[in-house]
């Protein structure tokens, strides 16, 4: 998603820099993100090309990345670029994870018009992390990130 910095996104966990050296830690969306060798290389040249001699960057995976993570400003992004920003994601519990088999109730806005329920086309979008719905209002389609 360009429209994202991957501190809106909530993947960068921690910055520690001392003297010329950066140690940045990131959580990536899930275990298996197709990007995360080019978050790591993108985040080395842009640190190394602002003057730092030693980058070294570090993955994380607990706590498991949420889209609780991402920021009202990277939410907002997500709006104008037309993807509805995901809603507040349900609290983590310890123990097995519970198998839903009906899509979620919660009422997702129209990012284009406001409208404030939207139809589900689809649980699956360009992304796993995506589904695709339309306004009954205005017509448009348009993704929306779903709560993890």
């Amino acid at each position: 998603m360009p429209m994202l910095t991957l501190d809106d996104l909530g993947v960068v966990r921690g910055v520690d820099v001392d003297g010329d050296a950066v140690l940045v830690t990131i959580t990536p969306t899930y275990s298996g993100c197709p990007a995360i060798e080019e978050m790591r290389a993108d985040l080395r040249s842009s640190l190394s090309d602002a003057g730092f001699g030693r980058v070294e960057v570090r993955t994380v995976f607990s706590p498991a990345w949420s889209t609780d993570w991402i920021s009202d400003d990277g939410r907002r992004k997500l709006a104008e670029a037309g993807i509805a920003p995901p809603g507040r994601a349900a609290p983590r519990t310890t123990g097995p994870v519970p198998l839903t088999l009906t899509p979620p109730t919660a009422a997702v806005r129209c990012p284009h018009c406001g409208a404030p329920a939207t139809d589900e086309l689809s649980r699956f979008g360009p992304t796993a992390c995506t589904a695709l719905r339309r306004c009954p209002s205005c017509r448009e389609p348009f993704e929306h990130m779903k709560e993890i």
